[in-house]
């Protein structure tokens, strides 16, 4: 049975999506994953992007962002130095980014996908501890290999999936959500996508469309019971942008930088403990084919805007849908937690007279 997605309560977003409202509309990007539920302490999964598909192994121009920095992206040292991206992107939890990295190099080997002679992949995590055993190492090679292999264009699976299984957003079941944004062709015509993996934020922050949703839904809050958390807001961020839109690195870190007003526009402000780490690619042509001299074209500064309004407008949508999608789940040492009630979220937009029109006749009939 398909997820229902934040559009589908009536939940109102600025932009146009891509066809499948998903990182996958930027064309050759494919998303795959490998999720584990097992026993009562299993929690967790492996998340990988393909920025070409799994077979075109060019890089990307990319660039990475750390927000807050109580986290990990491994291999943005080399990304901050090249400005390219070589291989697929991998995200799980904390103590498994090691296993991870691993086995992407070993990927590679056998795929005769190495740009260079050795590799620094990126891998990016959240810690899922509270839902999942992270000491359990759950994590394995196949699973990894099973995310590589599985990878899809289209539309993609959200919420307690991949990376995301164990994650926990606003105090509700966080995990996996992906969103896009198509731009009109007067404005380039280029297509940006966010996918994330939530793990962030105290109830009382949650806001969704402009609406302080979290204020008025403080039940079964784990965490702070509902109440205003002044003292902490902790957890992780990891949000990946890909865009079709020829951009250079630099330019990729301020589109990386957008997806921060993304998170904040959901009510977080990015407490000391949370990890909340950006990165961004091109799929434009990036000129890295073995000539002396590279020829790219690229987006002049002037005309950057509606990119980064899209980076921040999708990263926002990705971050509900992981939400949406939710469902309840029980783990390691019997902690529960719940997902967003969509009645009750439909009912306090309804009160702040945000639910989409549409949405409104529906509930009429």
């Amino acid at each position: 049975m398909t997820k229902p997605r934040a559009r589908d309560l009536g939940i109102p977003f600025e932009g146009t999506p891509g066809t499948h409202n998903a990182i996958t509309d930027v064309q050759g990007v494919t998303v795959g994953y490998a999720t584990i539920i097992e026993g009562d302490s299993a929690r967790t999964g492996v998340t990988i992007i393909h920025p070409r598909g799994d077979d075109n192994h060019e890089p990307v121009f990319a660039a990475w962002f750390p927000f807050n920095g109580n986290g990990e992206m491994t291999g943005s040292a080399w990304i901050d130095e090249g400005g390219f991206l070589e291989g697929p992107i991998g995200i799980t939890n904390t103590h498994s980014v090691g296993v991870v990295r691993d086995t992407i190099i070993q990927w590679q080997v056998e795929h005769n996908a190495l740009f260079q002679k050795w590799s620094c992949p990126v891998v990016a995590e959240t810690a899922d501890g509270w839902l999942n055993d992270m000491n359990g190492f759950f994590v394995k090679p196949a699973h990894v290999m099973e995310a590589l292999e599985n990878a899809e264009s289209g539309p993609i699976e959200e919420g307690s999936v991949g990376g995301g299984t164990g994650m926990i957003c606003y105090e509700f079941k966080g995990g996996t959500g992906t969103s896009s944004r198509k731009l009109p062709e007067k404005l380039g015509g280029w297509t940006v996508g966010a996918l994330v993996q939530s793990n962030f934020g105290r109830r009382y922050q949650l806001t969704i469309a402009g609406v302080p949703v979290g204020q008025n839904l403080k039940e079964d809050a784990p965490f702070t019971s509902g109440e205003n958390p002044f003292a902490q807001d902790d957890g992780s961020l990891i949000v990946i942008i890909g865009t079709d839109a020829p951009l250079l690195p630099h330019q990729l870190k301020r589109l990386a930088k957008r997806a921060s007003l993304g998170m904040a526009r959901t009510g977080s402000l990015g407490g000391n403990g949370s990890g909340d780490i950006f990165l961004a690619f091109s799929t434009a042509p990036s000129g890295v084919s073995g000539e002396m001299m590279g020829n790219v074209s690229y987006v002049h500064n002037d005309h950057l805007d509606p990119l980064f309004f899209a980076s921040a407008y999708a990263t926002e949508e990705a971050i509900i849908n992981s939400m949406v999608a939710g469902e309840d789940m029980t783990g390691h040492n019997g902690f529960t937690v719940k997902p967003l009630p969509h009645d009750q979220v439909r009912e306090v937009l309804e009160n702040y007279k945000r639910l989409d029109g549409r949405q409104k006749a529906e509930a009429g009939k």
